[in-house]
């Protein structure tokens, strides 16, 4: 609409007697995300300032399904289920990086043919779900449409970049598991099925039963924030 239209109809309006109410844009619990920002502040009350709600809804447009696919119940179930795997990652939204430093070094697979542009110790863990090695930079960025291989301190920085990488790995990884986590939440196959995806190999199966412990506690919690039933199959 043109700017002499718009000035028209406003001016129509206001002849008619009509009161112009301007109306505040929606925020995005408002438009469709399953967990509002007083939520959001309840799970994580000692969160570190750059994990910001607005960073975390900005991200969902890189995937649309998440934790918008099926029942209401299976929404707020699949909200849950990343934020509480979130929640152990990074102690509760508190860490930004990988805490270890002398584990830095060690993520730079130069059997790959791009190599580690950044740096043999740029490739640590950052994030809410400490994505670390130079081939996950390099696909995640690809996925996004952000160079993270030359640049993966946009991870850290940048707090929606952040949010996306999380929900990349989410959405699209099975890690190793057998299926995306996404999709274990969304098919119902359980909580469980998301740690094996995430980190199954160092806690699954009696390998690390507290670490497993952990994120059930904090699925359970955030799904009574939530109101809803934490489902069945907790465990791997």
């Amino acid at each position: 609409m043109s700017r002499r239209r718009t000035a028209a109809v406003l001016s129509s309006l206001a002849l008619a007697g009509a009161a112009l109410v301007l109306q505040p844009a929606p925020s995005a619990s408002a438009a469709g995300f399953v967990v509002s920002e007083s939520q959001f502040n309840q799970m994580f009350p000692n969160r570190n300032p750059f994990y910001t709600y607005s960073g975390l809804t900005a991200a969902l447009s890189a995937y649309p399904g998440f934790a918008n696919t099926g029942s209401d119940t299976v929404k707020k179930q699949e909200a849950a289920a990343f934020l509480a795997n979130v929640n152990h990652e990074t102690g509760g939204l508190v860490h930004i990086v990988e805490q270890n430093t002398a584990n830095y070094p060690h993520y730079c697979d130069r059997s790959q043919p791009y190599g580690c542009p950044a740096g043999q110790d740029a490739y640590y863990g950052r994030g809410p779900i400490q994505l670390s090695w130079n081939f996950n930079y390099k696909a995640a960025g690809d996925a996004l449409g952000i160079d993270l291989l030359n640049n993966p301190w946009r991870v850290q920085n940048e707090s929606a970049v952040a949010w996306k990488t999380g929900l990349w790995y989410w959405n699209t990884q099975t890690g190793p598991g057998t299926m995306t986590p996404h999709n274990a939440m969304v098919n119902q196959a359980g909580f469980g099925q998301t740690i094996r995806s995430i980190n199954g190999s160092l806690e699954c199966d009696g390998k690390n039963p507290a670490q497993v412990q952990s994120r059930v506690n904090a699925y359970q919690r955030f799904t009574q924030i939530l109101g809803v039933s934490p489902g069945g199959n907790l465990y791997c």
